[in-house]
């Protein structure tokens, strides 16, 4: 089945592609959690006028992503406090949200948690490099100091 695709649906599209899905997965899915519609001839006139807006708002997202990114990397680094033992090894890690929490806490601009990006858990003292994934193709590395209490 040929579905309009109303926002971003991870594995299928972006939001304003015409994709194709099954039969199933729309009507159970897509169409009850207003993600999609169907493809008719009458959307399909309706999808060509909000192309233009929906190209707008993705413009202006980009642009709130890279003045976002600049922001972060000329912030000094996010000081985050935690609990450590001998040889600067911390007491559980330091997560993303911590790192969001921080990062509001200092600079009055929230992050998502889910942008930020952890490899592996922050369990030692010392300096770290974080990224975030800001948007698609934009990516910043956010400077996080990590102190014993």
């Amino acid at each position: 089945m040929k579905v309009i695709l109303l926002k971003d649906v991870k594995g299928l599209g972006k939001a304003g592609q015409v994709a194709n899905a099954s039969d199933g997965y729309a009507r159970n899915f897509l169409f009850p959690k207003k993600l999609a519609m169907e493809a008719t001839d009458s959307n399909m006139k309706v999808l060509e006028k909000k192309r233009a807006e929906i190209e707008a708002q993705r413009a202006m997202d980009k642009a709130v992503a890279e003045e976002l990114k600049a922001k972060i990397e000329a912030a000094d680094p996010v000081l985050i406090e935690s609990k450590a033992g001998e040889g600067g090894r911390l007491f559980g890690a330091v997560t993303a949200k911590d790192i969001a929490d921080a990062f509001f806490k200092e600079y009055k601009i929230e992050l998502d948690k889910k942008k930020i990006v952890l490899d592996t858990p922050l369990k030692q003292v010392g300096p770290a490099e974080v990224e975030l994934k800001l948007y698609q193709g934009i990516s910043a590395k956010l400077k996080v100091k990590i102190e014993a209490k």
